[in-house]
């Protein structure tokens, strides 16, 4: 399967030139965990790519002067006035900073929102497949998961807005969880689409939950519509959950915002003890704000290496597995692909086992995704021509070497 390699023009230096040795060494779940298992890594949701250079400027002067004391941020981070002037400018959409609050990730923020608006037993609508740690938020929390499920067409990924709302007549559900875009099928929802939902979520009185994390990383001619932005009633209910984590790479600095709509929620989160949900530190704040600041153009970058990847993984998986049904992403770094046809117990551990590569899939993410494994085609051109190379070669049943092998031991 092993394409050319990209042009001098096609090439993108700081992406194109990873070094899959380097790379190994890295201590970060990605890698660390895929060289335990001998495979090259496809699956979290982490980009091979080093950070932006300003953003390690960034941390490494607050080290070098001193500036890792405790912060002077009694009304707040900056990070607060910060997503209001992005959400301003990138969106048209305006946002008190007074309503935005820190956490230390959208998990943390969706666990906290949970347990200050629901109880055990409540329903939760979320759309399925789902990202696993949320659909494991609900189930660990003893609330019950209201799917909203995708329907696959030959124009792709559709939301199934008839189950929604027989669900919602008969499970009378108290929030909804909106991942847009979406994380796995990569869909990124249209203004009728996130209208209905807006609808919907009034017409049965629905907290909505909208999880905006990918919002950066959308390819034309899609683009992002903030769900608060869609109305009045939309922007009174909803609470949107975002971080630079995703779009630049920086998730392991554990930090992330949260715009609460609703005024009585927010009044109840602020009267929790300050601390019990924990704080974000300086060094994540910094880094968030170099990232939403001057990185812009590293950001334009890359935009264009994802999405030359994204068409090279389309373009793979038509000629090599084309009984396997997948539609190229409208956003994110992941492809989610139906391998039912291949007719596979576990197709995770058959692409691990033979072809030495690490993806998701399975399960986790729904109790309709056994047959479907997902790609993050999130890295340099040469080390996914591997991946998709031993995804192909496992998914026919033929056994490859790892690049690895002869590195660290592997």
């Amino acid at each position: 399967m092993t394409g050319a390699s990209p042009t001098p023009e096609g090439r993108h230096p700081g992406f194109d030139d990873l070094d899959i040795g380097d790379l190994a060494r890295r201590t970060g779940v990605k890698w660390a965990r895929a060289v335990r298992a001998g495979a090259l890594p496809a699956w979290v949701a982490d980009m091979d790519f080093p950070i932006a250079p300003v953003i390690g400027d960034a941390l490494c002067d607050a080290a070098r002067s001193g500036e890792l004391g405790y912060p002077d941020w009694a009304g707040g981070t900056p990070l607060r006035a910060e997503f209001a002037r992005r959400m301003q400018s990138r969106y048209g959409w305006t946002v008190d900073p007074a309503d935005v609050r820190e956490q230390t990730d959208l998990i943390q923020a969706l666990q906290l929102i949970l347990h200050l608006h629901t109880e055990r037993g409540d329903g939760v609508v979320i759309q399925t497949p789902n990202y696993p740690p949320f659909l494991a938020t609900i189930a660990a929390m003893g609330r019950r998961t209201v799917e909203f499920p995708f329907v696959d067409t030959q124009e792709g990924w559709r939301l199934d807005f008839d189950t929604l709302r027989a669900s919602l007549v008969a499970e009378r559900p108290k929030v909804l969880v909106l991942v847009d875009p979406h994380n796995p099928t990569g869909r990124v929802h249209t203004r009728p689409e996130l209208t209905r939902i807006a609808e919907l979520a009034a017409e049965f009185d629905l907290l909505v939950v909208s999880d905006e994390i990918h919002a950066e990383l959308i390819y034309a001619p899609h683009r992002h519509i903030p769900f608060a932005s869609i109305g009045p009633d939309a922007a009174a209910r909803t609470i949107t959950l975002t971080s630079a984590g995703k779009a630049f790479n920086i998730a392991g600095l554990r930090c992330a915002v949260a715009h609460y709509g609703p005024k009585q929620l927010l009044a109840v989160r602020d009267r929790e003890p300050p601390d019990l949900y924990g704080t974000v530190s300086t060094p994540a704040v910094l880094g968030t704000l170099a990232a939403w600041r001057h990185c812009q153009d590293w950001q334009d970058t890359l935009l264009r290496v994802l999405d030359r990847n994204r068409r090279r993984v389309d373009a793979a998986l038509c000629e090599h597995l084309p009984e396997a049904r997948h539609h190229r992403p409208e956003g994110t770094y992941l492809t989610w692909v139906d391998v039912s046809a291949a007719a596979v117990d576990d197709p995770v551990r058959r692409i691990r086992d033979l072809g030495r590569v690490l993806v998701d899939g399975g399960k986790p993410f729904g109790p309709s995704a056994e047959a479907f494994v997902r790609i993050n085609f999130a890295t340099s051109a040469a080390v996914l021509e591997h991946i998709l190379d031993g995804i192909s070669a496992a998914m026919h049943g033929r056994r490859v070497d790892s690049p690895l092998t002869g590195l660290l031991g592997t």
